[in-house]
C-alpha cells in the first residue's frame, strides 16, 4: 500500500494540468493514467486518437494529438509526478484516507482528483478506428476547418448534431445531415437552424453501414431504414454527432452525477459532493469539451485541492 497527498486519476488535458500544478505546489502527485489497450481510459484521453491539433495555444504551426499529451506528461514528471499506467479498478471515498485500487493493490491519498474524461459514442463500425483523424471526426470545433471547400456529412438528429452540421456550413460546400427517423429530436430552434441553412441537407432515415477508404475517409455506405436503397455518399468528411458518454461508471453510487453520468461540480469551482475530491475536464464539462477548457479545470482542481489541504493541515 502506498500513500499520497493528491492521486490523479486520469492523464487527459485535465489530469495532466493538474499533475504539473500539484507537482510544482510539492505535492507530488500519483498519476494513474489507464490502459493503452482500454478506448475508455487510455493514457492521454482522447487527443491520443486525434491528428494534427490547431486551436491549442501556442503552437501557431499546430501540433499532433499525442505529441502535445507526451509534451505535458513530460512536463509534469520533471516537476515531480510519479505515473503509473493501469486501470483503477475500485474507489472507496467514505473515509479519509481514500482508497484506490489498481486490481488487488490499494493505493491511499488525502486528496482525489478526477479526470477520467468521455468518450464519444460511434457507429460501430470496423472502418472507424482506421478512419478516426482521417475524416472521421466527433468534433466540428476541432477538425472543421480541415474540410474547406468539401462535402461532407454529419450522423445525428440532436441538438448537437444540427450544431455540428451549422458551424461545419463555414467551411464546407454542401452538409448532409444523415438522420436515423424522419423527424429530429433538435430543440424546435435548432431545426430552424438547420431547415433555413440553404448548405445543409437533411437526409432522413438514414443509417451509416460502412465507411469507404483505407487511409482516408473518400465515402460513406448509406442505406435508407424504410425502402432498404444502399447508395454512397462522395464525402470527404464525416463527423459523428450521436452523443458522448463520460468515464463515471467507477464512481456510480459515491459521486453525485447528473442524469447523463457527468459529475456535480459545485458552481465555479471543482469541488465534487465528497469533501476532498475533485472534479476537472470532459468527466464533469458537457459543454465546451475542448483540450485548453479541460486544461483550465484541471487547473483549477489543483488549485482547489492544495487549497484544500492546506485548511486541513495537511499539505
Amino acid at each position: 500500500m502506498s500513500h499520497h497527498k493528491v492521486i490523479v486519476i486520469g492523464s487527459g488535458p485535465a489530469g495532466l494540468t493538474s499533475a504539473i500544478y500539484t507537482a510544482r505546489a510539492n505535492l507530488a502527485p500519483l498519476v494513474i493514467e489507464g490502459e493503452p489497450s482500454s478506448t475508455s481510459d487510455q493514457p492521454g484521453g482522447q487527443l491520443m486518437l486525434t491528428t494534427e491539433v490547431e486551436n491549442f495555444p501556442g503552437f501557431p504551426e499546430g501540433i499532433m494529438g499525442p505529441e502535445l499529451m507526451q509534451r505535458m506528461r513530460e512536463q509534469a514528471v520533471r516537476f515531480g509526478a510519479e505515473f503509473l499506467t493501469e486501470k483503477v479498478t475500485k474507489v472507496d471515498f467514505s473515509s479519509r484516507p481514500f482508497q484506490v485500487w489498481v486490481r488487488e493493490h490499494c493505493h491511499t491519498a488525502e486528496s482525489v482528483i478526477v479526470s477520467t474524461g468521455a468518450q464519444s459514442l460511434m457507429l460501430g463500425l470496423e472502418a472507424e478506428g482506421r478512419l478516426l483523424g482521417h475524416g472521421l471526426s466527433t468534433c466540428a470545433t476541432c477538425d472543421g476547418f480541415f474540410f474547406r471547400g468539401q462535402e461532407i456529412a454529419v450522423v445525428g438528429g440532436g441538438d448537437s448534431a444540427i450544431e455540428e452540421a451549422t458551424f461545419l456550413t463555414k467551411f464546407a460546400t454542401k452538409v448532409s445531415l444523415l438522420v436515423r427517423r424522419d423527424e429530429l429530436r433538435a430543440s424546435k430552434i435548432m431545426q430552424e437552424r438547420a431547415f433555413n441553412n440553404e448548405r445543409i441537407e437533411i437526409v432522413w432515415n438514414t443509417v451509416v453501414d460502412d465507411l469507404v477508404g483505407t487511409d482516408k475517409l473518400e465515402g460513406a455506405v448509406v442505406r435508407n431504414v424504410k425502402t432498404g436503397e444502399v447508395r454512397t455518399l462522395d464525402v470527404t468528411g464525416l463527423f459523428v454527432a450521436i452523443g458522448h458518454r463520460p468515464n463515471t461508471d467507477l464512481f456510480k453510487d459515491v459521486l453525485d452525477m447528473e442524469d447523463n453520468g457527468y459529475l456535480i461540480t459545485r458552481p465555479g469551482s471543482s469541488y465534487t459532493n465528497v469533501d476532498g475530491v475533485f472534479a476537472c475536464g470532459d468527466v464533469q464539462d458537457h459543454t465546451y469539451r475542448q483540450a485548453i477548457t479541460a486544461a483550465g479545470s484541471g487547473c483549477m482542481a489543483a488549485i482547489d485541492c492544495e487549497r484544500w489541504l492546506e485548511a486541513q493541515g495537511t499539505h
